[in-house]
């Protein structure tokens, strides 16, 4: 697994906005060298504040949105069109702007008649994924995936403590018991996570200042999940100055990366 870099932008804004140019860089960046691109969105404050920057950034109109897939690394598990489902806040952010294929839009299932539990939801976004995975891998090899992270160090839908954490040799996961509202999700495993070419994790707030010191001090995974975050060419922590503070004073975020 790749090494952390860490980039402090001074504020939230700031790290939307700069986290929306670096996305859209990527995908034109990775257009030049593949035929597809895979992108996977976060949902939360400053994952969905980015897409609105994508949004509103001029750049967005030089990539082929023809060829760049977008999945999720978790969502609730709540009825489609449900506003608090991270694909419903995309949606209405950035991508019903964008001239994407639905085909494009990997969407975890949606709690209805026919899907009733997490670990329906669960095995069906598997199978999509496998079905545009490379011969013998279960997920596509994901250009980028951006993770958000909580003041308790999750991200995805992996909480500390729970048993969601120690899932192998599956992409995709059933959550119960969520501390966070609403008590059911559907997450990507680590094993998913690890296998992206480069992770973003994105952070921003002085009440995430200390789980982004527990993570960058390489806590136990079961005491901050984003520990464990990192991806096979890059693992990129992008932050702001208050998310930073803590890791900053003891030494952990070089200062030669804040901008």
């Amino acid at each position: 697994m790749s090494a952390r870099q860490v980039v402090v932008h001074p504020d939230a804004s700031v790290l939307a906005r700069a986290t929306a140019a670096r996305l859209l860089t990527a995908i034109l960046d990775a257009q030049s060298l593949r035929d597809q691109v895979h992108v996977v969105l976060t949902g939360g404050t400053v994952g969905i504040r980015t897409l609105a920057e994508v949004a509103d950034d001029p750049v967005r109109e030089a990539v082929d949105w023809s060829c760049v897939h977008l999945w999720w690394g978790d969502e609730r598990f709540l009825a489609d069109g449900d506003p608090d489902r991270n694909e419903t806040q995309a949606r209405d952010a950035l991508l019903d702007e964008l001239p994407l294929p639905p085909q494009n839009v990997h969407a975890v299932p949606a709690l209805d008649d026919e899907v009733t539990t997490p670990e329906a939801a669960a095995a069906l976004y598997a199978d999509e994924l496998a079905r545009h995975a490379a011969p013998g891998a279960s997920v596509p090899t994901f250009d980028v995936l951006l993770l958000g992270m909580g003041p308790d160090a999750h991200v995805a839908s992996l909480f500390p403590g729970h048993p969601a954490l120690d899932v192998e040799g599956v992409a995709t996961v059933g959550v119960h018991g969520s501390p966070k509202p609403p008590p059911l999700r559907v997450s990507l495993t680590f094993d998913a996570i690890r296998a992206a070419r480069e992770v973003w994790v994105v952070a921003a707030g002085a009440e995430k200042a200390d789980a982004v010191a527990a993570a960058l001090a390489d806590a136990p995974v079961h005491e901050a999940p984003a520990a464990g975050a990192r991806g096979v060419q890059r693992t990129l922590w992008l932050i702001d100055a208050a998310a930073a503070r803590t890791a900053a004073a003891g030494s952990t975020v070089p200062a030669r990366d804040v901008r």
